[in-house]
């Protein structure tokens, strides 16, 4: 079973218009059409997503709380950021960093329907 952090992020991701979960690599990604938005990584007993973001702010959100965001491997030099869940984590600002990646990956008339 997974665990809640896995859980709810399954959620705020399906919730998004015409996104499908596929395993890949051993583990949930979020995908619109082909294309990843979201995907689960489980490092060291922690679950983390990682997310595309917006031309800088990675460092931002990096430098700002480096104990939270991180720079992922494989896709850190592209912009994603990485996001640690816990039973701590902001569910809100989750939410609002998946819906930005969806809208960065969607087709732009899918795009449209997030806010």
């Amino acid at each position: 079973m997974p665990n809640p952090s896995s859980r709810r992020l399954r959620e705020i991701c399906l919730a998004l218009p015409h996104v499908v979960e596929v395993e890949t690599w051993g583990a949930p990604t979020y995908r619109v059409g082909a294309k990843i938005f979201a995907l689960e990584n489980h490092v060291g007993g922690r679950v983390s997503v990682w997310c595309k973001a917006p031309e800088g702010s990675q460092m931002v959100l990096v430098g700002a709380d480096p104990d939270r965001f991180f720079i992922p491997p494989y896709l850190g030099h592209k912009g994603w950021v990485g996001v640690r869940l816990d039973n701590r984590s902001n569910w809100d600002e989750v939410a609002a960093l998946v819906r930005r990646s969806y809208r960065l990956i969607a087709p732009k008339r899918l795009s449209a329907l997030v806010s």
